[in-house]
């Protein structure tokens, strides 16, 4: 249910409940117009939160340094490293 039409559901509940002096028999009007305004009520605090949570953004960090190390080990003179003994 959107807020626009939660909106109309509460107004259509006031409009029944407080301005109608109709009755039915075997129907309430302002119980019925109450049930409204409280369904319309209900849609329109879930259509907030649903708005509200999908506003958020996340927030991005740039990724983390990387620092490299490289450590050699000292080598007798005349060793070639890329000859394979």
């Amino acid at each position: 249910m959107t807020i626009g039409g939660s909106i109309a559901l509460i107004i259509i509940g006031a409009i029944l409940a407080y301005a109608v002096n109709y009755e039915f028999s075997g129907v309430d009007i302002r119980l019925v117009g109450l049930i409204l305004m409280l369904g319309g009520l209900i849609g329109l605090v879930i259509g907030i939160v649903r708005l509200a949570s999908a506003r958020r953004t996340v927030e991005r960090r740039p990724p983390a340094a990387v620092r490299e190390e490289h450590y050699y080990e000292d080598l007798p003179p005349g060793y070639d490293r890329r000859r394979q003994y």
